[in-house]
């Protein structure tokens, strides 16, 4: 079942997200929730606390990329905590939690987690690209940090316009012009 996302200003987002106590099916419910959720709204990736759910469980999908081994597969990462990071580089980013917006950040383009899986046994992984940037910008979400909060101005981000809105406004005297030749 696909939630509604919280967006900003919602103060729940700024919340730093308890542990997860245990992996039980409730658990494996809301990560089944979660990437309903994640795929209607077409995000790659989504943290429980966007669900209004305070709890350290994030979930990612990257599109399938034949240039990219690690795209195409489900992350489910419940505990995750940042082990080492990468060389950082600028990355466009945005967020389901402030949607139609974008800009430029750093992140490391690599970087090492530890987490549980949905198996409850400890996993590691070696993200990098896409991946290590959807990671990062989850995990700060468990943190009550924004991608914003990333920006020296909130005059860096950029409007994203909705796809087939046309945003040159119509002549209303082209619209009257065309109405007085119609038979």
């Amino acid at each position: 079942m696909a939630h509604r996302i919280l967006e900003l200003p919602d103060p729940l987002l700024r919340e730093v997200a308890a542990p997860v106590p245990a992996v039980t099916p409730e658990l494996h419910a809301l990560v089944d929730d979660m990437f309903a959720t994640m795929h209607a709204n077409l995000g790659i990736g989504l943290a429980a606390p966007q669900i209004g759910q305070l709890l350290r469980l994030i979930v990612i999908e990257i599109p399938p990329n034949d240039d990219d081994p690690q795209a195409g597969n489900r992350y489910v990462l419940v505990n995750p905590a940042v082990r080492a990071l990468g060389e950082r580089e600028p990355m466009v980013e945005g967020c389901l939690s402030l949607p139609g917006f974008r800009a430029n950040i750093e992140r490391a383009r690599t970087t090492t987690v530890t987490y549980t899986g949905l198996d409850g046994q400890p996993l590691r992984l070696e993200a990098q690209g896409l991946l290590a940037q959807a990671v990062q910008h989850e995990i700060d979400h468990l943190n009550g940090v924004l991608f914003i909060d990333h920006l020296d101005s909130l005059a860096e981000l950029e409007q994203i316009p909705p796809e087939g809105l046309d945003w040159v406004p119509e002549d209303d005297d082209d619209e009257d012009e065309e109405d007085d030749e119609a038979p």
